[in-house]
């Protein structure tokens, strides 16, 4: 079954609505330049309202690897997003400060940036247009991708269904796209999860 990611919550109505869906993942934005930041106490506080079974990933860009570590291992969140230009260096250090798993999110604009994707030691692997920029990119570019990755970038219920049939990825991250006006929707977020769950349902047939 494809993942599903709720990412950029910042409110606890979010929560009421992801624990109500149950989506795998959802994502707290610790990055200060995004309009989706939430601090460190604030994810605290909404992680407590999360249903254990849904995993906390915490995004990321260029931090300090001690602070990523310690919101880890302190269970504020399950997961790390490195959506930066951290590398094979920070994340053997990341791994030496904790055996939680990471997500490392890779800026897909060309064949080239492939390389180090398939090269890459994170657990899980992202493809993004870039750093939450809310665009997608030429899919066609990651059809040769063997290992296992979320897509993300410009998704929405629009394209959902072009996104799961055409690339039958492991995970669908998704943001502005369950938005209104720059703040989550929850009759987005349930359309969203009952295509993706419907086209997966068709192709398995």
């Amino acid at each position: 079954m494809i993942k599903l990611k709720y990412c950029g919550l910042t409110r606890e109505e979010d929560i009421e609505t992801v624990n109500r869906l149950r989506p795998d993942f959802i994502g707290f934005v610790f990055a200060k330049k995004s309009k989706r930041y939430v601090t460190k106490e604030q994810a605290l506080r909404l992680k407590q309202f999360l249903l254990p079974k849904i995993k906390a990933v915490g995004v990321f860009v260029n931090e300090d690897v001690k602070t990523v570590a310690e919101y880890l291992n302190e269970g504020i969140i399950d997961i790390a997003q490195l959506h930066g230009d951290e590398d094979e260096t920070y994340i053997r250090h990341l791994r030496s400060l904790t055996e939680k798993h990471i997500i490392k999110a890779f800026r897909i604009k060309k064949k080239d940036d492939l390389i180090p994707v398939r090269l890459s030691s994170a657990d899980y692997i992202l493809l993004d247009s870039g750093a939450g920029s809310g665009d997608a990119f030429d899919w066609d570019l990651v059809k040769s991708v063997e290992r296992p990755y979320f897509l993300a970038g410009g998704l929405s219920v629009r394209n959902v269904e072009t996104a799961i049939r055409n690339l039958n990825p492991y995970g669908l991250d998704v943001s502005s796209g369950i938005e209104t006006d720059g703040v989550k929707d929850p009759e987005k977020m349930e359309k969203f999860m009952e295509l993706a769950r419907k086209t997966e349902a068709k192709i398995n047939i």
